[in-house]
């Protein structure tokens, strides 16, 4: 991006980029320095990547999952790229059920920290992650149980330490 872009003009390219792209989205702006799109489907996220990255529309800042709750179904990811003043978010809804999505660690690298915090707190496999290592929880959590899904249950950690205290007593 020319460091004279302003902030509408990158909001127009975006939107020339990305709502007239050869799949249908839906796009929103949310505000005059926002545009938010959302997928129809999760395989046009690396294409739309790809596309902001060749137009120099910004960085990746943060990478967001969002639980609409186990009654819809649905995990939405919402990637979020910065430009001059502009916020561009990807909001890319998967089934809550084999929650799954490509990597975007071959485009950038840096997506990795934020891949790796969507895996462990909501559950989401990242196919093609490079490191799939926790960064935030101990290594003894309970498999299946992410804290940031609206579902998450808090007594099943007491009941986890619980049958482990038990177990290391009867050794």
């Amino acid at each position: 991006m020319p460091t004279s872009m302003t902030t509408a003009e990158a909001i127009t390219l975006a939107t020339d980029v990305l709502v007239n792209w050869v799949w249908p989205v839906e796009a929103a702006p949310p505000a005059p320095d926002r545009l938010d799109v959302t997928l129809k489907e999760p395989k046009e996220l690396i294409p739309m990547v790809t596309a902001l990255r060749v137009q120099r529309l910004g960085y990746l800042s943060a990478i967001t999952g969002l639980d609409l709750g186990p009654e819809d179904g649905r995990l939405e990811i919402l990637y979020q790229f910065c430009v001059a003043a502009a916020v561009i978010t990807i909001r890319v809804p998967i089934p809550r059920e084999d929650a799954t999505i490509q990597s975007l660690t071959d485009l950038i690298p840096g997506a990795e920290p934020y891949e790796r915090e969507l895996s462990e707190m909501f559950g989401v496999t990242v196919v093609g992650m490079r490191n799939p290592l926790r960064l935030y929880l101990p290594d003894d959590w309970p498999e299946g149980v992410y804290p940031l899904r609206k579902d998450f249950d808090p007594s099943v950690l007491h009941n986890h330490h619980k049958e482990q205290s038990d177990a290391a007593a009867e050794d």
